[in-house]
């Protein structure tokens, strides 16, 4: 805690007083948490969409949507999350120095949460990529974005690495795994914005919060996210396989929840009608336990499994189901 509070106490007297009217009439020299967020901004973007739809009436209605982005190359290739840019229609692209451009979609990949927008325009600046894997619990990080429709730039927020390698399984937001965890502020329009280490160097791209929770929010490591970018840039889509399921991962306090007898594997919550898993027989309530004969820790190994795999490819299971033991054979198909 009284790290924390060392942080904060830094990061509010970088900002304040004598040091910012320095820093704003000397650009040159700004140190620590200034000097980042000036070597940053410029390749921070906010992304504005429009969905039309139509109403009852048959009447055109614009829903806009709001999110943020990293200008990752220099041809004007954007990294950004999939659902600030699923199913919309119209993009739009403004940058640091006002500059606005139309953008493309260059691909999605829902399994990630990632997308690649593209606009045209020249002497674009770009955001350095760093090295997620050297990342470490506690460490300061700030995150940028364009949250809650607020007017006059990007938004910044300083915190700490709370956790690595965490997982979201939550009703309502994307399955992901891997993911750094953060108390600096992510709010809705934060989405694919950077997480930025201490040496201006690109982390993460901001990805989900947990409205009930306080300090909780997640980024996609950069070190995930490169192999991602570079796909989509090359074929504009990664072919994924999915199991037909909704599941989420038995752990000993769930276990415990509810009075299950194993700790560990995968729970079945839903199953989609007509998908591989429903034809395998697969209910709501099984615990996958094994696939191919390896023991799985949880949901997040069970999508490693069948990651390595490609749509028609079979995997055999091992599941638990009211004190029986069942194998069943499924049939992976396109991910969607």
């Amino acid at each position: 805690m009284s790290m924390v509070i060392g942080v904060a106490l830094a990061v509010i007297a970088l900002a304040s007083g004598p040091d910012l009217a320095h820093a704003r009439s000397h650009p040159e020299g700004r140190r620590g948490v200034p000097a980042l967020v000036a070597r940053v901004l410029p390749a921070v973007v906010s992304i504005t969409t429009r969905q039309i739809e139509r109403d009852q009436f048959d009447q055109p209605v614009v829903t806009p949507g709001l999110g943020s982005g990293i200008i990752v190359d220099r041809r004007g290739y954007i990294l950004t999350n999939d659902h600030v840019v699923a199913g919309v229609e119209q993009i739009k692209v403004a940058l640091a120095d006002e500059r606005t451009f139309p953008a493309t979609l260059v691909g999605r990949d829902p399994f990630t949460d990632l997308a690649v927008l593209k606009i045209e325009g020249k002497n674009l600046p770009v955001a350095t990529l760093g090295d997620s894997a050297r990342l470490a619990i506690g460490e300061t990080v700030v995150a940028i974005g364009n949250p809650l429709w607020i007017e006059g730039g990007a938004t910044v927020t300083a915190g700490v690495v709370s956790g690595l390698g965490r997982s979201t399984e939550q009703e309502g937001l994307p399955v992901l795994h891997n993911l750094i965890q953060t108390d600096a502020a992510i709010n809705p329009g934060n989405s694919g914005g950077p997480l930025v280490d201490l040496a201006g160097r690109v982390v993460g791209s901001n990805t989900a919060v947990i409205a009930s929770a306080h300090g909780i929010g997640f980024a996609i490591p950069i070190n995930s996210a490169k192999p991602v970018m570079k796909a989509l840039i090359a074929e504009g889509r990664i072919a994924r396989t999915s199991l037909g399921l909704l599941a989420v991962s038995l752990r000993p306090q769930l276990a415990y929840v509810y009075d299950l007898p194993i700790e560990r594997g995968a729970l079945v919550r839903r199953v989609e009608p007509g998908g591989p898993a429903e034809q395998a027989g697969l209910e709501p309530g099984d615990v996958i336990t094994e696939a191919d004969g390896r023991p799985l820790k949880d949901l997040h190994h069970l999508h490693e499994e069948t990651a390595r795999r490609k749509a028609g490819d079979s995997v055999t299971l091992r599941v638990w189901r009211d004190g029986r033991v069942l194998t069943v054979t499924l049939v992976l198909e396109e991910y969607r």
